[in-house]
Parts: C-alpha cells; structure tokens; sequence
C-alpha cells in the first residue's frame, strides 16, 4: 500500500525552499499567463471549428465550457490559497490521494500540456502560412504539413517551438514582460475585430440558430474546451510568486472574468457576420472579416493572431517543465529534469526536453487529434481537482485557506458532472488513445517512478535505522 503514501504541506515547501527558481511574479503577471495561454489558439482557431460542429448554437457551447471552467476555477483557487507549491493538480493529488494517484494525474498533465503545446504550435503553423499565401508567397506541402496531412515535416510549427524554447530558457522574468506585451496586443486586435464585426452583423445568420441540434452543441463544447485551458497554468508558477496565497486565486478570477467576456463576444459576433458554413477553420476571423470587405481588418487580425498564438505556446510550455521538474523532484522521473541553471534560475535542461518534443509532436501530429487529447487529459485532470476539494474539506479541515471555494461539495460536484459531459462528447477513438496513455503510464511508474520516489525512501530508510 505504499504506492498510496502521501506528501505533507511540509514536505513540498521544503521541496521549494531549495528550488532555486526566483520569486519575481504578481497577480497580474498570473492572470497575463492565464489570459496567455487562453486567449490564443482557441479564439483563433478553436471558435471556427466549433461554429462548424454547432453552428450560431456555437455560444452555448461557449457558455457550457464557461460554467465548467468557472467551477473549475473555484477549486483550483482554494487549493493554491492552502497549498502554494508548483505542481498544480499533481501536487494537490500528492497531498489528497497518495503518489499513485498523484503519478496518473502527473502524466495526463504531461499529456495535456505537451499535446497543448503541439496543438499551438500547429495552429501558428497554420495561420501563418494562411497570411503568407494572402500575400502570394506558396510554401511547399512537403515543409508546412505533417505526414498524415500528404506533408513530410510541419517545419514552421517545429521552429517557433524552438524559439519559444530559447525564450523560456532565458528566464521566468524576461518570458513574462514579453507575454504581457503579447497579450496586450492581442485583446486589442480581437477588440478590434469586435468592434468593425458588431457593425456587420446580419441576424439572418443566426438561423437555423443550432442547425445540428444538442448533438451539435454538445461536440462543439467538447472541442472548444480548449479555448479555456489556462487555469492550471496559473497554478504551476506558485513557486515563482511573490505572494502566492493572494496573487494566484486573484490572478485566477481575473483571467476567467476576461476570457468569458471576450469568447461570448467573438463567437457572437463571429456567426452574426458570416453563415456558419462559410467560416474558414484554419482562419475564422480574419477570414469573416475579408467576407464582409474589410481587408485590411483581416490582415491585421490575422497578424495579431499569428503574434497572440506566440504567448499561449511559451505558457503551455512554461507549464509542462513545471510539472516535469516537481515530479522529477519527487524522484518520479529522472534528476535532469529537476536541475535549475545557476545563470538563469530555469530548469534549462528541462526546458530544452520539453521544447523539442513538442517539436517533434507539431511536426508529424494533426491539430484535430492533439487538440481532442488536450480536452480528455484536461477535464480529466479538473476532475480530481474537484474531488480533491471534497477529500480535503473531510481529511484537513484545519489547514488555513485564504480563498473558500462556495458551496462544498455541491460545488465541486457539479463541476465534475460538467467535465464528465464535455468528455462523453469526445470520439471514441480519443477515449482509446486516452486509456492507452494512461495504462503506459503505470508501466513506467512501476518500472521506475515507484523504485525511485523519495518519500518512499525516506520511510524505508527510516524503517531500517528504526525511526
């Protein structure tokens, strides 16, 4: 039974004592790195998928992933304000539920964030071979699709992977001035594009308003729940704020008031502006706009878009080395991944790992498939957050929480009845690739991650001196 021993508060704050990694980020900071990893590839890309599955019914599957996230957040913001260690949802498992437990949600992060990562890169790929081809400048098949698309190598996605890579390498202070600069950028260019498309709108477009019924709306929630992944980014840089315990639920509600707000105005405004049949996937709205004649607002949307996708790669890959270096602290994985570069406070050799594969993962992966494992890994990851909340409110009713998730455990509970949905709405074949992922996981945990866990050792060797 000693795959279910757990950690302490304890145990992980002196884990982050000796990191190394700086303490340099605000509450704003956060909610630019929620807003970040959100505010991208989803509004860019994943709002036009979504209209095609939904049609103008497209804003209900907007609001189902709204309320599933809202609840989401709630939990994610009390566990921060009790547990201010990186990690996010497998450090919180660690502490509930034991190192099993702990490890399976640990790889479905992995998954989650890698095939994120992937999937952004590919997006990019994609828009800016979009811009390019406007202005008639034709790349070869071979270098910008990936095998499974008649290409060799998506190579635009493997290079801004690299580039990000090299960013995140430099350090944690100088990757959230330009993420903040980013993001910045692209609220005005999707403001922009609401403004000029509000003016536009032609209610016609709203019928038939969900042409493809509750069916419909629900595989549209299935997919654009991507859009609001971001939550658990925040709670992976912990360690590297100021005051953790106020600035991540802070950052957290934040980051959740502007993305709703923004998704329901652009899906809105989106199919009220061109029927839904007509939205270009790979370029919804720089392709509505050239739609109703403003050229030049396409462009520069589509610039934006191109620059905005920038940021949410460099936080899902700040992410990811996050997770693999407290796991790899944990003795779960390999000690490389948990070395901080003295020069640059960053787990630089982490960095670079988790940079070429996702690399390699943009290069050959379709964005349909990584974008369906993003959503099963991700609600399944808000699952065991939502039943941590419950756990813990029973297990450590003592423990200091500086924020109170409303509601307990009707709260929570509701929430996982929301994931559960939006997963049911997946393909099959996305379930399959899931168990499949899963079940390797144990294998290396068994042959590896359980051989190697420190508190596992640190009890064996107390047993033998007879502590």
């Amino acid at each position: 039974m000693d795959v279910f021993r757990k950690k302490t508060v304890i145990n992980f704050k002196n884990d982050a004592s000796k990191s190394g990694l700086k303490k340099k980020l605000t509450s704003f900071d956060l909610a630019a790195v929620g807003i970040g990893c959100v505010v991208g590839t989803g509004i860019f890309v994943s709002t036009g998928q979504g209209a095609k599955l939904a049609g103008p019914a497209v804003i209900i599957s907007f609001l189902l992933a709204a309320i599933t996230s809202g609840l989401c957040s709630l939990t994610y913001s009390e566990l921060t304000s009790m547990f201010p260690v990186s990690g996010s949802t497998y450090s919180y498992s660690y502490i509930a539920f034991g190192e099993i437990v702990a490890w399976i949600i640990g790889w479905d992060l992995m998954l989650e964030y890698l095939v994120a990562g992937a999937s952004v890169a590919s997006a990019w790929s994609g828009t800016f071979m979009g811009i390019l081809s406007n202005f008639g400048i034709k790349i070869p098949i071979s270098i910008t699709k990936t095998p499974m698309a008649g290409g060799i190598l998506d190579l635009p996605a493997v290079l801004i992977t690299l580039a990000v890579t090299l960013l995140l390498y430099k350090g944690v202070s100088e990757s959230a001035k330009i993420n903040n600069m980013i993001v910045g950028l692209k609220i005005f260019i999707i403001l922009l594009f609401i403004f000029f498309g509000a003016m536009h709108i032609k209610v016609a477009n709203y019928h038939p308003f969900a042409p493809y019924g509750a069916g419909g709306v629900m595989s549209a929630a299935a997919i654009i729940f991507f859009s609001f992944i971001g939550f658990d980014a925040i709670a992976t840089a912990v360690e590297e704020t100021k005051k953790p315990e106020r600035d991540v639920p802070k950052g957290i509600m934040i980051c959740f008031v502007v993305v709703v707000v923004l998704y329901m105005s652009v899906a809105l405004v989106l199919t009220g502006i061109i029927p839904f049949k007509k939205i270009d996937i790979n370029n919804a709205l720089p392709g509505a706009l050239s739609y109703i004649g403003i050229n030049w607002g396409s462009a520069l949307v589509g610039a934006g878009a191109v620059v905005g996708m920038i940021s949410t790669l460099l936080v899902v890959l700040y992410g990811q080395v996050r997770i693999f270096m407290v796991m790899s602290r944990d003795g779960l994985l390999p000690k490389v991944f948990s070395h901080v570069n003295e020069k640059h406070g960053t787990p630089g050799l982490c960095t670079v790992i988790t940079g070429v594969l996702i690399a390699i993962l943009s290069g050959v992966v379709p964005l349909n498939i990584i974008m369906e494992l993003c959503n099963i890994g991700t609600l399944f990851a808000f699952i065991l957050v939502s039943l941590g909340i419950i756990v813990l409110r029973k297990t450590m009713p003592d423990v200091e929480r500086k924020f109170k998730c409303p509601g307990v455990p009707f709260t929570p509970a509701l929430t996982i009845v929301f994931c559960i949905y939006l997963m049911l709405g997946l393909k099959p074949v996305t379930w399959i690739r899931f168990v499949i992922w899963l079940l390797l996981g144990l294998i290396v945990y068994f042959a590896y991650g359980h051989k190697h866990s420190v508190i596992r050792n640190q009890k064996v060797d107390e047993e033998e001196i007879g502590v």
